[in-house]
């Protein structure tokens, strides 16, 4: 049967997607909004300055022409001449920026505009306009204008029905203002069309822009979020026991770096249900066996099986099958304080030479039926540490236990402390075939046991070396081994004098 098809979550490729498509829409309109309103403030402007030009050059004009009309007494024939090139100029330059250009008096009324003249520069209506003769300015905005140019975006105190840009020249003669230029359009004149216009030239290059932008987005987001999508794959097969499955690494990014990561979390993972399932294994050989041992022999010696004369040898074996269950019952329940933070060290002064040496006495028939030879002992000198001795014992144990395990028939055993202002040094050596190079780094780990094949006795559960390497952390210590296939293995170990 095949694994089963897991659906893939594209929730967070939607999420992802949406997020930066809103974020982009945005940022559209916002640009949009921002480049309308200046281009407003820009189009405004750009008319006030021109009206504000205009009306200056007809202001300059007329005050030359003011100097010398006078209505009352001033031939018409030959002085009517300069105020008609001032309506005309007046007329153009209205036609030119589609605006409105008049002047008036100081009492609001107009006395000069650009309909005062016909075609053929003769005045029509006797000076009168049909148009500008209603138009009469509120005296706020005289005061206003004759104090200088004036610009404001009104219906100039009711005149006109719509809002109109509107900019004054006072005329000046001998000092005194004595007329105003008006010149006034209607804001909405040339803008709409100019605002379609650029409206349009703007959304037809956003669109284009958004169409690329969304499908990069879409892309990139799918591109993205594809590993997370992995992740969320790999952690359900690896929540149904499968930790086969592997996540693709694209790049060196964060998300290349997470991804192996999470690789390596499997891996992980693998190898430690692999050492759980053998740990329960072996926990449970270790059990059983002895028990079914333990039990044989007894029942053995109640039912009379086995003889008197051989009742405390066998006796000594149910012993020596308690003492190791007691150890694995002993390993367990410091692995599980381990395990919890709860192990705590109990200091105390004593001789760690001593105690090396009833180790190996526990050991003695081992030693002497395998011929091994113990060096070192007749050099090492009493050496007082301050450590938890319990735990230290179990340090010592585990390491002379392995070292007589993995020693074969006639090799030896170097042992060698000593001592210097810090630290106290320990070593432990022991001839045989060594151990490979690629599991050095693994001897410590918990559950794990060297090959089998090699293995003089595979007997344990692959927790005392773990066991070991934490107690000598817990007292700020560090263990090391050495080792050299077909020669020897080396474990060394030191602690602090002062905790």
């Amino acid at each position: 049967m095949g694994k089963p098809k897991v659906k893939i979550n594209t929730k967070i490729f939607r999420k992802y997607f949406l997020v930066i498509t809103s974020v982009i829409l945005m940022s559209v309109i916002l640009l949009c909004s921002s480049y309308l309103f200046l281009a407003t403030r820009h189009w405004n402007t750009e008319q006030i300055d021109t009206l504000q030009h205009n009306s200056d050059i007809i202001a300059q004009n007329a005050q030359q022409v003011l100097l010398r009309f006078n209505h009352s007494d001033t031939d018409e024939e030959t002085d009517m001449s300069p105020l008609a090139m001032i309506c005309n100029t007046m007329s153009i330059m209205s036609e030119a920026i589609d605006a409105d250009i008049f002047i008036t008096d100081m009492d609001g009324e107009v006395v000069v505009c650009k309909d005062m003249i016909d075609n053929k520069f003769s005045f029509s209506n006797h000076y009168r306009c049909p148009v500008h003769k209603r138009y009469r300015i509120n005296e706020d905005i005289l005061e206003k204008a004759a104090q200088g140019n004036y610009t404001e975006s009104s219906k100039l105190g009711g005149i006109f029905a719509d809002n109109q840009l509107t900019t004054t020249s006072p005329i000046i003669v001998k000092g005194k203002t004595v007329a105003v230029v008006f010149a006034t359009e209607p804001i909405t004149a040339n803008w709409n069309s100019y605002a379609r216009r650029l409206l349009e030239v703007f959304l037809t290059a956003a669109i284009l822009a958004l169409i690329v932008s969304f499908l990069t987005v879409y892309y990139l987001s799918y591109r993205l979020t594809r590993p997370l999508r992995q992740m969320s794959v790999a952690v359900k097969h690896y929540a149904d026991g499968d930790f086969s499955y592997k996540v693709k690494v694209n790049g060196r990014d964060e998300l290349a770096e997470l991804s192996e990561a999470f690789n390596t979390m499997a891996m992980s993972l693998s190898t430690q249900e692999s050492s759980r399932r053998s740990f329960v294994a072996n926990v449970s050989h270790e059990l059983k066996t002895p028990m079914t041992t333990i039990g044989g022999f007894i029942d053995g010696i109640l039912d009379g099986t086995i003889s008197e004369d051989k009742q405390e040898y066998y006796l000594r074996l149910v012993s020596d099958e308690v003492k190791r269950l007691s150890r694995l019952v002993t390993s367990m329940m410091n692995l599980s304080k381990i395990e919890a933070g709860e192990m705590q060290i109990n200091l105390r002064q004593f001789d760690i030479s001593a105690n090396i040496f009833k180790t190996l006495l526990n050991f003695e028939k081992k030693i002497n039926d395998n011929n091994i030879e113990i060096v070192g002992l007749d050099t090492m000198q009493s050496i007082t540490v301050n450590a938890d001795e319990d735990m230290i014992q179990q340090v010592i144990y585990n390491l002379v236990e392995n070292a007589v395990k993995f020693t074969p028939n006639g090799g030896y055993i170097f042992i060698k402390d000593y001592k210097d202002n810090e630290k106290t040094f320990v070593s432990i050596r022991n001839s045989g075939d060594g151990i490979e190079r690629d599991e050095l780094s693994k001897i410590f780990e918990r559950f794990y046991k060297v090959d089998r094949s090699r293995s003089y006795d595979v007997k344990g559960a692959g927790l005392g070396l773990f066991l070991v390497r934490s107690i000598i952390e817990l007292h700020g210590g560090e263990i090391k081994v050495e080792s050299k296939v077909g020669e020897y293995t080396e474990f060394a170990f030191w602690i602090p004098n002062k905790h």
